[in-house]
């Protein structure tokens, strides 16, 4: 699932602070909730991370691939001005702007798919 970034210019994944009360699992599944309205069980594993510019700094966001469990329903979420969108990984990879998410999407395809032979 992408979501439009706050500014809508562009589709990211959802990302935030990590709040240092949290691990960093509790916080990918915080800004899941916020900004893209779904709740789910997040890996304790990362798919890796990626840096970016913001506030005049750069910033390193972490990214956990999770298991959505529960979509909000669009009235009830309070971001829904952003907008989300469920994708196939082509399609992501398409959408998104940071080059480096590209190859972590593919990860979780892969990961996606040796879950499902498993099954």
């Amino acid at each position: 699932m992408l979501v439009r970034s706050s500014k809508q210019k562009h589709w990211v994944v959802p990302k935030g602070i990590s709040e240092p009360w949290l691990t960093l699992q509790a916080s990918a599944a915080k800004e899941a909730l916020e900004e893209a309205g779904v709740e789910g069980e997040v890996a304790s594993n990362s798919l890796g991370s990626y840096k970016y510019e913001k506030w005049g700094s750069e910033c390193t966001v972490q990214v956990y691939p999770m298991q959505v469990k529960r979509v909000i329903p669009e009235d009830e979420w309070e971001e829904r001005h952003r907008g989300r969108e469920w994708l196939s990984p082509d399609k992501a990879i398409e959408r998104i702007k940071q080059a480096e998410l590209k190859p972590m999407i593919k990860k979780l395809a892969k990961m996606v798919e040796k879950k499902k032979s498993k099954k």
